[in-house]
């Protein structure tokens, strides 16, 4: 009988065979382009924040024209803000997803804008700005994640930290160049915000601490972007001209505070009315989806979703004309305050992607 001196497939003599190791070729990311509407609607809303930025650089130096501009965009981003209150109270499932919080947020901010204006204007200011660039930003990441959604693309951490590492480095870079109180000072913004203004020059010496530490974090996140981006089965070259767009905007308020800060300002205000004008024939198809909400009933109206925004639109101004002709300041920075937090607050819970009316809006399919 021969002698076997195999031991087991591949095992030679008693040592282990070596199999060549088969190794299948790196994934390549398919690219899918996938519009929240479509190329020229996109674009257009990626860019809303150029016309702002463009008057701002082209009006440097004339006080006058500058002073007008920072006013209209700020009257126009309160224009906006308004716009969350019937998209929680003219939909009765939105509304019962959190009745105890619609119900009595309202008077919360009542009482707090009311103590908030017996304190120290500039710690309203500080407060009132921190809280605004960050629910601006909150905000372009929504929309970078709808984008991303749209193929597939489940997570946005990284894309999170970006965006605000990017806003964290721009305010650092502001802070830390002693002249940004004088440039903001010499476009007509002082008098009144001098105080606020002080708090720039007092931040300089830790801002020029940080600074390099912040653009290393800033590096090693785009980094990890790229590789995320490059390691997904699909991406979407609509979310890179977005993310594109908003970077060469963050960078603008390094090289110009003020055409970076009407840019962000504006736009941010821009793309709220065009998303929820886009948004709410989708969300609203027809009676069966929405369960009769009023807000739908007005969308499937002659009006449609157009004729809802006009109409909002000249509500707004006429409540604006109506408070700054016939109240005081008081009264109006009260009224203006109160739905302003509401909408800052409100946002964060009704625009959830993984909520099936909202991702529905947005043509997103779910699981």
């Amino acid at each position: 009988m021969p002698l076997d001196l195999s031991v087991g497939s591949g095992n030679v003599f008693g040592v282990q065979s070596i199999e060549p190791e088969v190794t299948s070729p790196p994934i390549r990311p398919r690219a899918t382009t996938r519009w929240i509407r479509g190329p020229l609607w996109d674009v257009a809303m990626s860019l809303a924040w150029v016309p702002f930025s463009f008057l701002a650089l082209i009006w440097a130096g004339d006080v006058d024209r500058i002073e007008w501009l920072v006013g209209a965009t700020l009257l126009f981003s309160v224009s906006h803000q308004s716009l969350t209150v019937p998209l929680v109270y003219g939909d009765a499932h939105v509304y019962k997803s959190r009745p105890v919080i619609f119900a009595i947020t309202p008077a919360v901010f009542v009482v707090a804008v009311l103590v908030g204006l017996q304190l120290d204007p500039v710690v309203i200011a500080v407060i009132a700005a921190v809280w605004n660039a960050g629910h601006t930003l909150q905000q372009r990441y929504g929309i970078t994640r709808i984008y991303g959604r749209k193929v597939g693309q489940s997570d946005g951490t990284i894309e999170h930290r970006l965006l605000w590492s990017l806003l964290i480095l721009a305010l650092v870079v502001a802070a830390a160049d002693s002249a940004t109180p004088d440039r903001v000072a010499d476009a007509g913004l002082g008098g009144r915000n001098q105080r606020g203004l002080s708090v720039l020059t007092d931040a300089a010496p830790a801002a020029r601490w940080i600074l390099p530490i912040m653009a290393v974090i800033v590096a090693v996140l785009l980094w990890s972007w790229v590789r995320q981006e490059l390691a997904s089965e699909q991406v979407n070259p609509a979310k890179w001209v977005y993310l594109a767009s908003t970077t060469v905007l963050i960078g603008l308020t390094i090289i110009s505070p003020i055409a970076g800060f009407v840019g962000y300002v504006g736009s941010h205000a821009a793309e709220y009315f065009l998303i929820v004008h886009n948004h709410l024939g989708d969300r609203y198809p027809d009676e069966a989806t929405d369960d009769g909400a009023p807000l739908g009933r007005a969308v499937r109206s002659p009006l449609g979703p157009l004729g809802i925004v006009v109409v909002y639109g000249v509500v707004i101004a006429t409540l604006i004309f109506v408070l700054r002709s016939f109240t005081s300041y008081e009264v109006y920075a009260f009224v203006f305050l109160t739905l302003g937090a509401l909408h800052l607050f409100y946002d964060g819970l009704i625009w959830k992607l993984r909520r099936p009316e909202v991702a529905r809006g947005f043509q997103i399919p779910q699981p």
